[in-house]
């Protein structure tokens, strides 16, 4: 089986014992203001015992014992809050369909669900990661892309990897000896992990040739899959008619996640557009002391979701309202300047928000024109209108994009970080986009 060294697996296991023990504990003592007596102990003890079981089979269930998650450390947040929420079905199950129990505890599942929680992440990323598998895994990489080089410079000079790629091989045309340099390797360096390009032409007679390795305990990665692991995007040159067959799910609508996303985002349009007019007047006075004449709102079209057109509002930042994305001979005003660099002159788009044109999170939208151009110059670009575009969004916060104008090289990176978003998307993405987003307001340096 893949899983990690027995005698870490076995302190592994232990620790997650002591970790529900513990928060069981800590759960009583919040609850009833004292440490629990023997009676209250015993009486939460042995039905929460059973459920400790099941806890710990969804904990295998979800892989949090096997070599993978100890590499992926950046993913332990979403897989143990996913792991939980399937552990709070399971708790009420337990407790409210089966009445043998004297106890329905509702406070103190509630207590013990949160606390379990946080300690299960704090133990293993502050102890089991640090000093438990603090081994690095030796991998080997088969790949020649530009992306594998990347990856290999980003994994092998980082030390907060706990893997190190001791060999990178070039695929060839000679098979045989791509599996001998495999072999070679595995028996000489103890490799633990191979990731290779599993799309790349000149791999497809050694892929089949690999199985036996994997049932040897070798664990096998695609690139593409370790690639957005560590950088959080997806590249475009990676994104070709397979990747589309095996993530066609993700592109399709959420029903429960974009209903209550709505939700959140007419409730929120709502609130901060009434907070938000306590801007406007100094907005418009500051502007017409400039500019007498400039009107104050500007509307410019921009490609929305299934590449409908939507108009979207922002106070005037440049002498004259550019309304059709036209900036020849047009200057940012002074007042225009300190507006974009506080993001105030995007405040008007929170009523595009509670109109459904766009939402609070998700792919900034771009001119019509530059769309065009885009289209034609970088592949599956269109793909971004799948879902609705948004006032902050994951390439935002993570990588460089072009704020005026057409970049191509930008741009392309700019969609590898919306890839990933529309593949990743959850509530989970969308706080860290939020929280991100609300860090560069407060430190003022938005554009």
């Amino acid at each position: 089986m893949n899983i990690i060294y027995r005698k870490d697996h076995f302190l592994l296991f232990f620790g997650d014992i002591c970790v529900l023990l513990f928060s069981l504990v800590l759960t009583l003592i919040l609850r009833y203001g004292r440490f629990p007596s023997l009676n209250l102990l015993q009486l939460h003890l042995v039905p929460f015992s059973i459920l400790f079981v099941a806890f710990l089979l969804v904990y295998f269930i979800a892989g949090l014992y096997e070599k993978h998650t100890s590499l992926f450390k950046n993913r332990l947040p979403v897989t143990l809050l996913n792991v939980q929420l399937v552990n709070t079905l399971v708790g009420i199950s337990f407790f409210y369909l089966i009445p043998y129990f004297s106890i329905t505890p509702k406070i103190v599942l509630f207590l013990f669900l949160v606390l379990s929680l946080l300690f299960m992440y704090a133990w293993r990323m502050l102890i089991v990661f640090k000093f438990v598998n603090n081994k690095k895994q030796k991998a080997i990489l088969i790949a020649d892309s530009k992306e594998a080089l990347e990856l290999k410079e980003e994994i092998n000079n980082n030390s907060r990897y706990d893997l190190y790629f001791v060999e990178m091989i070039i695929p060839s045309t000679n098979s045989e000896s791509i599996l001998s340099h495999i072999k070679e390797f595995i028996s000489k360096e103890k490799i633990s992990m191979i990731v290779i390009d599993t799309h790349h032409p000149l791999l497809k007679n050694v892929i089949s040739s690999l199985y036996p390795m994997a049932m040897q305990g070798v664990l096998f990665f695609e690139i593409g899959k370790i690639y957005e692991t560590i950088f959080d995007r997806i590249p475009v040159s990676m994104v070709g008619q397979t990747w589309f067959i095996e993530h066609m799910s993700s592109m399709a609508p959420k029903l429960v996640y974009d209903g209550i996303k709505r939700l959140i985002d007419i409730v929120s349009a709502i609130v901060f557009g009434i907070i938000s007019l306590i801007f406007y007047p100094f907005v418009i006075i500051a502007m017409k002391i400039e500019n007498w004449k400039g009107v104050i709102f500007t509307f410019q079209p921009r490609v929305g979701q299934y590449n409908k057109i939507i108009n979207i509002i922002k106070f005037r930042t440049m002498s004259i309202a550019n309304d059709n994305g036209n900036v020849d001979q047009n200057r940012v005003t002074i007042v225009g300047s300190f507006l974009r660099m506080s993001r105030i002159d995007e405040l008007p788009q929170l009523w595009n928000v509670f109109r459904g044109d766009i939402s609070l999170i998700g792919p900034r939208p771009e001119m019509p024109k530059y769309v065009e151009e885009y289209s034609r110059e970088i592949p599956n670009y269109t793909i971004r209108h799948s879902i609705k575009p948004g006032l902050s969004g994951w390439a935002q916060i993570y990588g460089e994009h072009p704020h005026h104008g057409v970049d191509v090289h930008m741009t392309s990176n700019k969609l590898s970080y919306d890839l990933y978003y529309i593949k990743h998307r959850s509530f989970l993405v969308d706080l860290k986009i939020a929280l991100r987003t609300i860090k560069v307001l407060i430190t003022f340096v938005g554009r």
